[in-house]
């Protein structure tokens, strides 16, 4: 459907790791037409903020959508102040996001932030589903994972919680091997799963993160390096991705 911006209202809201919140937002218009691995915009309500802040959607419901969103700055400051009841600014679902694949395995793998997003695609693929998550310090997210049947291993950088390391040397050390993968996260992360994936001969799909102006094309504020056979095009993040073939990107 075309970009639209409608008025949702907050139907929870409650921080679930330091910085990191969890909303629920009631809106059907957006709930129905959304997609897995899609964002939507936010507009703050204070007049010196102009641009609006893409959030990656969590999970969909009839009427509502999750979003997991990290304390960063002014605009998720406010964010984090939303009562249930108050009323929300967000555009429709933008973005072209995940393709779930026919599989028997799916790898789903996601760092930080990034995790959020393999929360509904878990929900829509079939088979067998392992979760490889990397965080700084404390994880989230982890036992809604497990309640969708996700088989869920954990790395962080100080080592407080699960493997210490990264998420790529946790594939490596637990040998956890599946026919696809999908992956949301930091790019210094997907490159390294990027290059693991190419390693092993397994397709990955990739969810990019980059600094948004519009969130719709129109600002070319997020483009990225798309390889073809022939040659190599500049693609907007926010319009033709935010997912891609990792064959595909220019890391």
């Amino acid at each position: 459907m075309e970009r639209e911006v409608k008025n949702g209202v907050v139907k929870s809201q409650n921080c679930i790791a330091p910085d990191v919140y969890h909303m629920v937002i009631e809106e059907k218009t957006v709930a129905k037409s959304a997609k897995v691995g899609q964002f939507i915009n936010i507009y703050p309500k204070q007049k010196h903020i102009l641009l609006p802040r893409p959030i990656s959607i969590s999970e969909i419901d009839e009427s509502s959508i999750t979003i997991v969103y990290s304390v960063v700055g002014q605009g998720t400051a406010e964010f984090a102040t939303y009562n249930a009841g108050d009323e929300i600014k967000i555009s429709t679902a933008l973005g072209s996001g995940f393709v779930p694949q026919d599989v028997k395995t799916h790898i789903l793998v996601g760092g930080g932030i990034g995790v959020p997003p393999l929360v509904e695609l878990a929900k829509q693929v079939s088979g067998e589903k392992i979760a490889v998550l990397g965080f700084r310090d404390e994880p989230f997210l982890k036992e809604r994972l497990e309640e969708l049947g996700v088989k869920v291993f954990v790395a962080t950088d100080s080592g407080n919680f699960g493997f210490k390391g990264n998420v790529v040397e946790l594939i490596k050390s637990e040998n956890i091997v599946g026919d696809y993968y999908y992956s949301c996260g930091p790019k210094p992360m997907l490159k390294a799963l990027s290059e693991h994936c190419e390693q092993i001969n397994k397709p990955l799909q990739v969810s990019l993160e980059e600094r948004m102006g519009c969130g719709y094309g129109a600002c070319v504020g997020c483009v990225c390096k798309i390889k073809t056979e022939e040659t190599i095009s500049r693609k907007k993040v926010c319009k033709d991705g935010p997912v891609f073939l990792s064959s595909e990107v220019v890391w």
